[in-house]
């Protein structure tokens, strides 16, 4: 109705600010901070030490999510993907099953408002994966992109944290 009784008061078109100035109901958006630049993070001894070990791969990164197009099923050891947690390598370069420490997503703010701790798990493969590239898997559906967007298609630093057996890890015990 506001719209409505807005126009029928102009002779023409509204401009966007008038529009917004006198829109009583308008809302300031919030800061984004869903994939923000890291946050103060308290890391662990282990976290310190990979931090400051020299990297044992650089990648370029991809995002891929489930749905529409994107990943479906089990990853390439018959394990779910964990949002966040899967990362799809080419084997030749870095080895399944290896967990990896990827410095740039240390302190990323997910969705939930969690922070992430910067590990993931070697456990899928792709046949557009060659040579110095990952996947980064982000959840179901194009939004779940939203908060690795600014990873997409870096150069990331990547550390052998070890290898780990059977699936990844959700979240509650991921770090362990």
């Amino acid at each position: 109705m506001f719209w409505a009784a807005l126009s029928s008061m102009t002779s023409g078109p509204v401009p966007y600010n008038v529009a917004v100035a006198a829109d009583q109901v308008r809302a300031e958006t919030p800061v984004e901070t869903i994939g923000s630049e890291a946050q103060d993070t308290a890391l662990d001894a282990e976290q310190t030490e990979l931090m400051a070990s020299d990297p044992d791969w650089r990648a370029s990164a991809r995002l891929y999510h489930a749905g529409g197009g994107g990943a479906t099923g089990n990853d390439s050891l018959g394990c779910r993907p964990i949002a966040m947690r899967t990362v799809a390598v080419d084997p030749r370069v870095i080895p399944r099953r290896t967990k990896l420490f990827i410095r740039e997503t240390v302190g990323m703010r997910l969705a939930d408002g969690t922070i992430h701790d910067g590990y993931w798990y070697a456990s899928d493969t792709g046949g557009a994966i060659k040579g110095q590239k990952i996947d980064l898997f982000t959840g179901n559906g194009r939004g779940s992109m939203t908060q690795a967007q600014r990873l997409n298609m870096r150069t990331l630093t990547i550390v052998d944290a070890g290898d780990f057996d059977g699936c990844p890890p959700a979240w509650t015990n991921a770090s362990n």
